[in-house]
C-alpha cells in the first residue's frame, strides 16, 4: 500500500511537468493499492482543472472511478490527531491535507509516501518517530 499526495497526482496528470514521467511510472507501476485522502482528490482535481485542463481533470476522476485510488475519510478519532500535527508542526506550516495523510500513515503503519512535498515530510514523523520514505527518490 503506498500513500499518495497531491503533488505527485498533478504531475501524473500533466505531461509538461517536469516530474510526470517519474510520477506517472510510480502511480502505474505501483502494485497498490493506493491510497489517499479526500483533502488530496480536491486539491489535486483543483490543481489539475487550473494546470493541464478540464479533459485531464476528467481522466483524474476516471482513474478514481476504476478504483485505481483508494479514497479514505477521516473516523472521529482522526480529528483530534490532525489537530495535534497542524500544532505539533505549525513552523512548516503542515495544514490539515499533509495532517491527514500523516494519520492514515499512522492508521496503516505505512511509511511509504508517494510525494513531492519533501519540505514537509522530510520533517514530519508518525507516533512512532521513524522516517517515511518518500517517493519518486
Amino acid at each position: 500500500m503506498l500513500l499518495v499526495d497531491t503533488g505527485v497526482l498533478l504531475a501524473a496528470a500533466d505531461l509538461s511537468d517536469p516530474d510526470h514521467e517519474a510520477c506517472a511510472r510510480l502511480v502505474t507501476d505501483e502494485p497498490g493499492p493506493l491510497l489517499t485522502t479526500r483533502w488530496v482528490i480536491a486539491e489535486a482535481g483543483h490543481l489539475i482543472d487550473r494546470q493541464p485542463g478540464p479533459v485531464a481533470e476528467a481522466g483524474f476522476h476516471r482513474s478514481l472511478a476504476s478504483g485505481e485510488l483508494v479514497v479514505e475519510g477521516m473516523r472521529a478519532e482522526d480529528w483530534q490527531r490532525i489537530a495535534d500535527l497542524v500544532e505539533r508542526y505549525a513552523n512548516l506550516p503542515l495544514g490539515d491535507t499533509d495532517a491527514s495523510l500523516g494519520v492514515l500513515a499512522e492508521r496503516h503503519s505505512l511509511r511509504r509516501i508517494a510525494t513531492l512535498d519533501r519540505r514537509h515530510f522530510s520533517v514530519v514523523r508518525p507516533a512512532d518517530g521513524s522516517p517515511f520514505e518518500l517517493l519518486p527518490g
